[in-house]
């Protein structure tokens, strides 16, 4: 199964709020140019009033928590699940699947700074995660994804076991979730699924999802190949 992020929260501070106080004084703190730090709504709410779609903005540790628990599962350690991620700034993320990211999130936020900035991490040898300017199309066509489900709360009603059955039933099964605090997923993304479907009447975190859905179509995964 392809898993991809969609809208992740992940950009490095944007130029309109660069001379904002809270994020020069985060970056002087930390030693590094504001416009190399990375958009964290802790760090600077005051800051981001102003923006566009604030209310998606900033909040990297959504991201991480999706990270962490779909490339720690039994499903990618058994190489049935390869993940992605496409940013709220149009860049497609390519994860290596024994990739092991940083639990802490200074440390994560760090690497994604460093991956922002530079395309790849580590920018020599074999990359744990690579970034490209891509549309969210383009990123499902390279994934060879020929059934997308979007899972939001506005789609069509259905259980994750259901969802599970569907996706094995066909090449290219591919689901995407939104990784960002709040608000409706874009025209876009809802543009490139064939499907969308809510599996509970209430917004769920996006890690809930993530760790809901990866174990349902584990489940289902490891019994057709037992069958088999």
């Amino acid at each position: 199964m392809n898993l991809v992020f969609t809208e992740a929260s992940l950009e490095l501070v944007p130029r309109e709020i660069l001379r904002h106080p809270s994020v020069r004084r985060n970056a002087k703190r930390r030693g590094k140019p504001p416009a190399e730090t990375l958009l964290n709504r802790s760090l600077h709410h005051f800051a981001m009033k102003g923006l566009p779609g604030a209310e998606k903005r900033g909040r990297p540790d959504i991201l991480q928590i999706c990270l962490l628990l779909a490339l720690g599962s039994p499903l990618n350690r058994l190489q049935g699940l390869r993940v992605f991620a496409h940013t709220l700034g149009g860049l497609s993320l390519f994860f290596d699947p024994s990739a092991r990211l940083p639990r802490d999130c200074n440390r994560f936020n760090s690497l994604m700074e460093q991956l922002l900035a530079l395309g790849a991490v580590p920018p020599k040898g074999p990359p744990i995660v690579e970034a490209r300017k891509q549309a969210l199309g383009e990123l499902l066509r390279e994934a060879d994804a020929t059934h997308v489900v979007l899972l939001s709360s506005r789609g069509r009603p259905s259980s994750l076991e259901e969802v599970a059955q569907e996706l094995l039933g066909g090449e290219g099964a591919t689901v995407l979730i939104g990784a960002y605090a709040q608000g409706a997923p874009s025209e876009e993304v809802v543009g490139v699924a064939d499907e969308v479907y809510s599996i509970y009447p209430e917004v769920l975190e996006a890690w809930t999802v993530t760790a809901r859905m990866v174990y349902e179509y584990e489940k289902a995964w490891l019994a057709l190949h037992v069958e088999d």
